[in-house]
């Protein structure tokens, strides 16, 4: 099993596609990392020898951010966004989508299943 920046690769899949359970790297930058390495995109993760883990190892951690680093960076941004009181910061802290969406009857996923029936406003009379 091939242990790459803190994740365990699963054994079962193209080295490529194993690539991508490594939080900031998707699929295009997993095959950008296997070209310029010149190593076969279809190998299965559990057929990959321990020189090529260790380059591809090298190779990420000399040239992106990933996983703890990369999500640290983004908090941190997100954080710097508050203090200084930007709409985007503003929109993060109040929870609502903060890219131009409408929120008047979607967003719902952001906001939280806020629905609620609308009733007919009268509340039933209870006898005693």
């Amino acid at each position: 099993m091939a242990r790459i920046a803190g994740v365990n690769l699963p054994n079962n899949k193209r080295l490529v596609i194993g690539l991508t359970y490594i939080s900031g790297i998707g699929k295009t930058r997993a095959e950008h990392i296997l070209d310029t390495l010149k190593l076969d995109h279809n190998i299965r993760v559990k057929d990959v020898s321990e020189i090529d883990v260790g380059k591809i190892r090298d190779f990420i951690e000399k040239n992106y951010k990933v996983e703890g680093d990369l999500k640290r960076e983004v908090l941190m941004n997100i954080k710097r966004l508050k203090e200084i009181a930007s709409y985007r910061g503003i929109r993060h802290d109040k929870n609502l989508p903060l890219r131009g969406q409408r929120t008047k009857t979607n967003s719902r996923t952001r906001r939280g299943n806020k629905r609620s029936t609308a009733g007919s406003g009268k509340t039933k009379l209870t006898k005693t």
